[in-house]
């Protein structure tokens, strides 16, 4: 079962946000009244949706909510400010609302940058953090260019989902690498309009909520996380091997996994070594699910 929850993000900006859990666990809040709280950000490019799989998976243990993140899904698409002040403002605002803290943070790509930078500012509401595939290092203009033109390059319309899926399976548009997990991926951000199939957000709102990654440098803001932290990367994502042990030094209470045959879409492309990831780390950082419930039932 999956419940739709609204919430009011920095500006007042309307932000979607989805429960994933059987029908007799939907709103049963997070502790000290029920089950530990999760909160799944997902990446620039992403939506709420893709979480599906491992929110599921989560569910029976834990109050597992994912957020479409302003300008993304379902959320409200303001014409700004896309920083990462106003990612973390909705963030916060979001575990505030729904009643989820201590929460843990489980983010990819720009929603892993969210999380820690939530954890950082706001440890009274954070019991611990997952960093999928995300660098502290500052990326570039020459990477900021390369997602412009990537961008650029897709030909909207799509005239039937299959294509899209086709697509961006085929490389984008190459025959190299085929991956049907990249297409189904993308295929996920796409709405039916009537002149074809559009992604869910606009390139210019992407490329603006990248613009701290080009110059900015994230190191400092990890070493402020004082919550167990766990940081995973794909062997052949963007997140090198140096730098994400790197991150896990500077974390006060840093983890690493490394999932062998994956890139930079870990939780998709290796799912079940992603699941034990988690499941091997949450208990450890939050305490034994069952034991809680167990308590709370016990009360």
């Amino acid at each position: 079962m999956i419940q739709r929850h609204e919430v009011r993000g920095a500006g007042d900006v309307r932000l979607a946000a989805w429960e994933f859990a059987g029908a007799d666990t939907v709103g049963v809040p997070g502790p000290p009244g029920g089950r530990p709280g999760v909160l799944m950000l997902h990446g620039l490019l992403g939506r709420a949706s893709h979480w599906a799989p491992t929110a599921r998976r989560l569910a029976p243990h834990y109050r597992v909510l994912a957020l479409d993140q302003r300008g993304h899904g379902r959320s409200g698409k303001p014409g700004g400010p896309y920083t990462p002040d106003a990612y973390v403002a909705d963030a916060i605002a979001a575990v505030e609302q729904l009643g989820l803290a201590p929460v843990t943070l489980v983010g990819h790509s720009m929603g892993a940058l969210t999380a820690w930078q939530c954890a950082a500012r706001r440890p009274d509401l954070v019991a611990a953090v997952v960093i999928c595939d995300m660098r502290a290092s500052p990326v570039g203009e020459v990477r900021q260019r390369e997602l412009a033109d990537w961008l650029a390059s897709w030909p909207v319309p799509f005239a039937t989902l299959g294509d899209v899926r086709r697509w961006f399976a085929a490389g984008c548009g190459r025959t190299d690498s085929p991956d049907p997990v990249r297409g189904d991926y993308f295929a996920e951000v796409m709405e039916e309009r009537q002149d074809g199939w559009r992604p869910l957000y606009a390139t210019e709102h992407l490329l603006r909520s990248r613009d701290p990654w080009i110059r900015d440098a994230h190191w400092d803001e990890l070493a402020h996380v004082t919550c167990p932290a766990l940081v995973v990367r794909g062997l052949d994502g963007l997140l090198g091997r140096a730098e994400a042990q790197e991150m896990v030094r500077v974390l006060p209470r840093g983890r690493y996994a490394e999932i062998p045959d994956a890139g930079p879409l870990v939780p998709w492309e290796q799912p079940g070594a992603w699941y034990a990831t988690l499941e091997s780390f949450l208990p450890e950082a939050m305490g034994p699910a069952d034991a809680l419930q167990g308590s709370v039932g016990a009360a």
